[in-house]
């Protein structure tokens, strides 16, 4: 697949949790395939910006939404305005999330609910609303949550974040057993070791060195992108319910 080929052309996408790292590559990568990218972020004003400096020129275009993925209310806020603009959403990227890292005789519940009122109520809700207002009316559309290595192998010091994506992969697999009659399809993917700031942060945090990759390196946003490109397109029309894995041949 050749990048900037312009393969989701006039795609109406929304990606949660786009001002950095793997949602801020996704973003600008969907945008230069050609599609309508609604970027979210919390803090208003922060991606302006990014989008005058880099974003010109592209086959597509990238629009900031704000709003926090907790409030009800800028949830639905945000569906309207892309309805009214578009008339419809093909693309979600539940990419928004949290994480804290304790042991187990550290972890608190007030952490935990944070995590998971991020990471799976947030997503929820979100993805309940854009496909029941859109996707199963239009018989169309690509889901694709962000997961975790550790959601489904577990992580020393992540209990209650390996706790949310597990959630996550069981949310995905769910939905894709639901949605699938509307042709609509709901895919994860669970990134290892990506060289985000959170990362490196993590990595300092936790381990006293970095886990064994096999490839030798960590991955980086970008490459997370290109999957999120395969599921959004018609190149993945007949996958659903799937966990892709990317992580290097990682060992935790």
């Amino acid at each position: 697949m050749e990048k900037g080929s312009g393969i989701l052309p006039n795609k109406v996408c929304l990606v949660t949790g786009a001002g950095r790292g793997i949602g801020k590559s996704t973003a600008m990568r969907f945008a230069k395939e050609g599609a309508i990218v609604y970027a979210n972020v919390r803090e208003k004003g922060i991606l302006e910006e990014w989008i005058k400096l880099h974003c010109q020129g592209l086959k597509g275009k990238i629009i900031p939404v704000y709003f926090d993925i907790t409030d009800s209310s800028g949830i639905r806020q945000c569906v309207m305005q892309i309805k009214k603009e578009q008339g419809k959403i093909d693309v979600l990227v539940n990419n928004a999330g949290v994480v804290s890292n304790e042991l187990l005789g550290m972890i608190s519940k007030s952490k935990v609910r944070e995590m998971f009122e991020v990471n799976v109520f947030g997503l929820l809700e979100l993805t309940q609303l854009i496909a029941t207002r859109f996707m199963m009316k239009q018989k169309w559309g690509s889901i694709i949550n962000m997961a975790s290595i550790v959601g489904s192998i577990g992580s020393r010091g992540q209990i209650a974040y390996s706790a949310s994506k597990g959630a996550v992969i069981a949310l995905t697999k769910s939905m894709a057993k639901e949605l699938a009659e509307y042709n609509v399809r709901v895919n994860a993917i669970a990134p290892g070791m990506i060289a985000t700031e959170r990362i490196q942060k993590s990595i300092n945090d936790i381990y006293k060195n970095i886990p064994q990759i096999g490839m030798g390196r960590l991955g980086t946003p970008e490459e997370i992108a290109d999957i999120c490109v395969f599921f959004a397109s018609e190149m993945s029309e007949y996958v659903t319910g799937q966990i892709l894995e990317v992580s290097g041949s990682m060992m935790l």
